[in-house]
């Protein structure tokens, strides 16, 4: 570093013009490190802020000067937790229903893009096309149509073959699973891995005498692993922080979800910020854990995802 701003006076114009350079270089990149650094803080901040709430005292969560640390640490919140609502049972709810969306996102998802990007039948983009323009609808204006066909599906829920006399699958983690079980964005996701690759290994392929689903299992899915997992980890984080739809389908203790806990420790009156910080830091972990390892992959499949075709 001491070379970079030491100046020979018996250098030529050319070799000050090339130490300027570098001089202004070298300030530019550490002016960006410091500011990249300085969001991450800010980044963090949140997710610090609450798990510090989630070890302080009910009389230091609301009191004034706020401190960076609190006084004394304890793990009251996360026994209220434990204590007062079924814990393990809307775990393992959430991983049910977050692992069958991964799975089915995934399995059909890539066995969509696989269709539309290597198979030429007659409307296939038109198809697409309707299915891109779908992704322009709010989720929101939908609810009530997807509840409405959940609550009339035939012989479902005591439901006779027209849909009628039952509840169909309210109350059912069937009706978390089924609307997520595939979506557009994944197919479009995966479309552009596939559109990537050549189209000579299939036609290899079925010259030899292979089937369409030997080709997509044997070759082509192995090629887009980096895709798969990138769009496991945006299912995984989506369906485990889905908290809106699951509180209009399920009723049942036994059929809640973790993100429902949330309701148990506030209402009109009071916010337990306790047990409530103890309950975002639990949901913030496994998806944490998640990037941490498959870091790799999410920035290779990001950015391979973005080729055109």
């Amino acid at each position: 570093m001491k070379t970079l701003f030491k100046i020979n006076p018996k250098c030529n114009p050319a070799n000050w013009d090339r130490n300027k350079r570098i001089v202004r270089l070298v300030a530019v990149k550490t002016l960006l490190y410091l500011a990249l650094v300085l969001l991450a803080i800010v980044m963090c901040l949140p997710f610090y802020w609450s798990l510090i709430t989630s070890f302080r005292p009910n009389d230091e969560i609301y009191k004034l000067p706020v401190t960076l640390f609190p006084s004394r640490f304890t793990i009251e919140h996360y026994a209220r937790v434990f204590d007062e609502i079924p814990f393990f049972r809307m775990l393992l709810n959430s991983l049910i229903t977050t692992g069958t969306g991964v799975f089915t996102n995934l399995f059909f998802g890539a066995l969509a893009a696989y269709a539309f990007s290597k198979i030429k039948f007659r409307g296939h983009k038109i198809i697409f096309n309707v299915l891109l323009c779908s992704m322009m609808i709010p989720g929101v204006i939908t609810l009530i149509p997807t509840f409405f066909v959940l609550l009339r599906f035939p012989l479902a829920g005591g439901n006779s073959f027209l849909g009628q006399g039952g509840i169909g699958f309210y109350d059912n983690l069937a009706a978390v699973i089924l609307p997520g079980a595939v979506g557009v964005y994944g197919i479009f996701f995966m479309r552009q891995f596939f559109v990537s690759l050549s189209d000579d290994l299939a036609e290899s392929a079925r010259i030899d005498g292979a089937g369409e689903f030997k080709i997509f299992f044997r070759i082509y899915l192995p090629l887009v692993l980096p895709g798969l997992l990138t769009l496991g980890l945006f299912t995984f984080q989506s369906g485990w922080n889905n908290f809106m739809w699951p509180n209009i389908v399920l009723q049942s203790p036994e059929n809640q979800l973790l993100t429902m806990a949330f309701k148990f420790f506030h209402n009109s009156r009071t916010t337990d910020f306790g047990p409530l910080m103890v309950l975002s830091v639990m949901m913030a972990i496994p998806v944490l854990i998640l990037f941490v390892f498959m870091q790799k992959y999410f920035v290779q499949g990001v950015a391979l995802g973005g080729v055109k075709e």
